[in-house]
């Protein structure tokens, strides 16, 4: 089984008409699995619904005890991509053991449809979980970097191997 952390970022975030403004309501996580087909054993679990600015040092924590109280070794956590790094950071220094943790996210949001990116990222981003060995990784954009070998290039909108 795959477990699944929502904490929310722009993979989540739906556009509201009338006010202009992104907000949260639902994680668009089981959709993207039904309508992607995906047959995994997954189980999926809300832990926030926040934009990844406002993530702070013990939201990071509970995301760390989540991930050690989780009785799989596959995990797998959606994130907004302005802190994913702060966070694959805080969680490779937290003394999880033996657990595979690949934290994913989206530049567009899923509910703008084809234009998004987080189909493609979660995609990737089960495969890598089943695949890679245990240790703290970033998927997006079809590749995979360890915690402490990538950056967000924030001119291309792209994560990058540094």
């Amino acid at each position: 089984m795959i477990q699944i952390f929502v904490t929310g970022g722009t993979f989540d975030k739906e556009y509201d008409y009338v006010t202009g403004k992104l907000f949260f309501r639902d994680s668009s996580l089981p959709k993207m699995l039904e309508v992607g087909r995906s047959t995994l054993d997954v189980n999926i679990r809300t832990l926030m619904m926040v934009d990844s600015l406002e993530i702070g040092p013990q939201d990071r924590e509970n995301i760390a005890n989540n991930c050690r109280r989780a009785e799989t070794d596959q995990i797998l956590i959606t994130h907004g991509t302005d802190t994913m790094t702060d966070t694959a950071e805080h969680l490779a220094k937290a003394d999880i053991r033996g657990k595979t943790i690949v934290i994913t996210g989206a530049m567009i949001p899923y509910a703008f449809g084809s234009s998004s990116d987080g189909f493609f990222n979660l995609g990737s981003a089960l495969a890598f979980v089943q695949s890679l060995p245990a240790g703290v990784y970033i998927v997006m954009n079809g590749r995979y970097f360890t915690w402490d070998g990538v950056q967000k290039n924030r001119a291309t909108g792209l994560f990058e191997a540094i």
